[in-house]
């Protein structure tokens, strides 16, 4: 059995980390929730145009990205993992069923309730809201 204190050392093309150094490299989740907010964001223009192939592959991206963040933050993990089955799951299924009057009401308790773990956290000052106007870099309108 080695010593305690070696560290592992992983090989790459451009030279040898540490896993420390790689886990270090992970993002958080601040650099996280800039992706999740435009994703999210476009996933409501998306339904809201009819697209809703795209709001469905939004929203899949979506906690695709936040179970990754409850991996690498382990403190917020409980809360991820309820949002994403409270609140982004009734959202998924009002997706699949092309509800937009469904959609739009679980799109705003996932924002509410988002909100209120920005506060549980001590980041109130983060506050989303959605856009008034849709992304421009996507044809958000459903095409065949």
């Amino acid at each position: 059995m080695g010593n305690l204190e070696e560290k592992i050392v992983v090989k790459t093309k451009h030279g040898e980390l540490t896993l420390e150094q790689l886990a270090e490299l992970q993002p958080g989740l601040a650099r996280l929730m800039k992706e999740i907010g435009d994703r999210f964001h476009i996933l409501y223009y998306a339904a809201k145009g009819g697209n809703w192939k795209l709001a469905e592959h939004e929203q899949k991206v979506t906690i695709s990205i936040l179970k990754a963040g409850a991996t690498l933050r382990p403190k917020y993990h409980q809360d991820i993992t309820s949002f994403i089955q409270s609140q982004l799951q009734p959202l998924a299924e009002s997706i699949k069923a092309k509800d937009w009057q469904t959609f739009e009401h679980c799109y705003k308790n996932a924002v509410e309730e988002a909100n209120k773990l920005h506060e549980k956290y001590g980041y109130g000052f983060i506050h989303y809201k959605l856009s008034k106007n849709p992304p421009d870099y996507y044809d958000l309108n459903l095409r065949d």
